[in-house]
C-alpha cells in the first residue's frame, strides 16, 4: 500500500516553480501528480510523489534551497481545525502534542517526535518513506513549515538553539539563515529542532478555547473514521520505537491497545508478521543513515535497534549480499570515465 498525503497544497510549489522559470504543471504531471490537486483539497496523493516533485524540480532548476523557498510561501492557516487546536492548547508542549497526534490526517508519510534530555529538547522529524536519491528538498520543506508554526505560536522573539539537518551544507547558505535566523548545523545524527525544554512550557497567546474544543472533537472524530491498516499503524511505531531499543512485539501491541496475538492476527490477514514489518522499515531507514558516511557504524546500529554492531553487519550482510563497508564504497565510488570517442 503506498503512504499517501490526504491534504496536499501546492498552489506554493506552482508559484516559486513559475518565478525560477519551471513548467510547474510538467512537473506534476512527471511526479505523477494530476492537476486536479491543486483544487481538490480532499484529493488523496501519494507522498512519494510528492517528495520526488521537490526534489526533481530542484534538480531542474539547479537549486538547494527550494523547498525552503515553498514552505516559506506557504499560508500557515490552511492548517485550519488542526491549527486552531495546536493554538487552543497555550504552551508549545501542548501544541506539539496536538501535531504529532493529528499530524497522520494531514501526512501520512510524517512522524514528530518530542525528546527531552536535561535543559534541552529535539522536536525530531522522521520520515515514514523514502525516495530515490536526495531528500534535502522535502526535509528542509517540512523543518522550515514546523519552525514557522513554532514561531508563530511563541512569538516572534522565541528563537531555538539550532535547526539541525542529515544532510550536507549546501554551496550558499543565504537562505537558510533568512529563514530561520538561528545557527543552521548539517551532517547532524537527526533532521529537527533544538530549544531550551524551558520554552515548551511558556504560555502563548490566548485563544478561543469553545472553538479549539469542537475542533478537537472534529478532529478525534476523523482519527476514529482513518482508514490506516494495522501493517501501517505497526510500521509507525516501529519508526519511532527502533531507536529506544523497546521496539519489541509485546511494546508495539501495548501501544496499539491490544494484546500480542491480536496485532499478529490483524497483520496476518494482510500476508504480515511482525518480523517482516521491522525488516521493512530497517531496510528503508538503513540507506539513509549510512549516506552520511560520517556517522558511526555503531550509531546507525543502535537507531535501528540492534543490540550490538556484530548483529546488525550480520543483518545487513544477509539483506543486501555485502558488507557496510563495501556498500558505502560502491555508493562513493567516482564514476567510470567514458570511453574516448572512436574515430575510426
Amino acid at each position: 500500500m503506498s503512504t499517501l498525503l490526504q491534504h496536499v497544497n501546492l498552489t506554493e510549489f506552482v508559484d516559486v516553480a513559475r518565478q525560477l522559470g519551471l513548467d510547474p504543471y510538467r512537473q506534476l504531471r512527471q511526479a505523477g501528480i494530476r492537476p486536479t490537486a491543486l483544487v481538490d483539497p480532499e484529493m488523496r496523493v501519494p507522498a512519494k510523489s510528492v517528495m520526488q516533485l521537490l526534489e526533481d524540480s530542484a534538480q531542474l532548476a539547479g537549486l538547494e534551497d527550494l523547498g525552503l523557498r515553498v514552505a516559506e510561501a506557504r499560508e500557515l492557516t490552511t492548517l485550519g481545525p488542526l491549527w486552531t487546536v495546536m493554538r487552543e492548547g497555550a504552551t508549545l508542549r501542548n501544541a506539539l502534542g496536538a501535531l504529532a497526534r493529528y499530524l497522520h490526517l494531514l501526512n501520512e508519510a510524517l512522524d514528530l517526535r518530542l525528546e527531552e534530555v536535561g535543559d534541552t529538547a529535539v522536536v525530531r522529524l522522521e520520515f515514514l518513506v523514502s525516495v530515490d536519491g536526495s531528500m534535502r528538498q522535502s526535509t528542509e520543506f517540512i523543518i522550515c513549515l514546523w519552525f514557522r508554526l513554532f514561531k508563530l505560536l511563541s512569538g516572534s522573539a522565541w528563537k531555538p538553539r539550532s535547526v539541525c539537518f542529515t544532510h550536507a551544507a549546501p554551496s550558499s547558505l543565504a537562505t537558510h539563515r533568512r529563514v530561520f535566523g538561528v545557527p543552521v548545523r548539517f551532517h547532524q545524527d537527526f533532521d529537527g529542532i533544538l530549544l531550551s525544554a524551558a520554552d515548551l512550557d511558556v504560555a502563548g497567546a490566548a485563544s478561543d478555547t469553545a472553538l479549539g474544543r469542537h475542533a478537537r472533537e472534529f478532529l478525534d472524530t476523523k482519527l476514529a473514521q482513518s482508514d490506516s491498516t494495522m501493517p501501517d499503524k505497526v510500521r509507525k511505531l516501529v519508526f519511532a520505537l527502533l531507536p529506544t531499543g523497546e521496539c519489541g512485539a509485546e511494546q508495539v501491541a501495548r501501544q496499539l491497545g491490544i494484546d500480542r496475538k491480536t496485532m499478529h492476527r490483524h497483520l496476518a490477514a494482510h500476508g504480515q508478521n511482525y518480523l517482516s514489518v521491522v525488516d521493512a522499515v530497517r531496510v528503508d531507514l538503513v540507506t539513509r543513515y549510512l549516506k552520511n558516511n560520517e556517522r558511526a557504524l555503531s550509531d546507525v546500529a543502535i537507531l535501528m535497534g540492534f543490540s550490538s554492531l556484530s548483529a546488525f553487519s550480520r543483518w545487513f550482510s544477509t539483506r543486501f549480499g555485502c558488507s557496510v563497508s563495501a556498500w558505502r564504497r560502491q555508493r562513493t565510488a567516482p564514476a567510470p570515465a567514458p570511453a574516448p570517442a572512436n574515430t575510426h
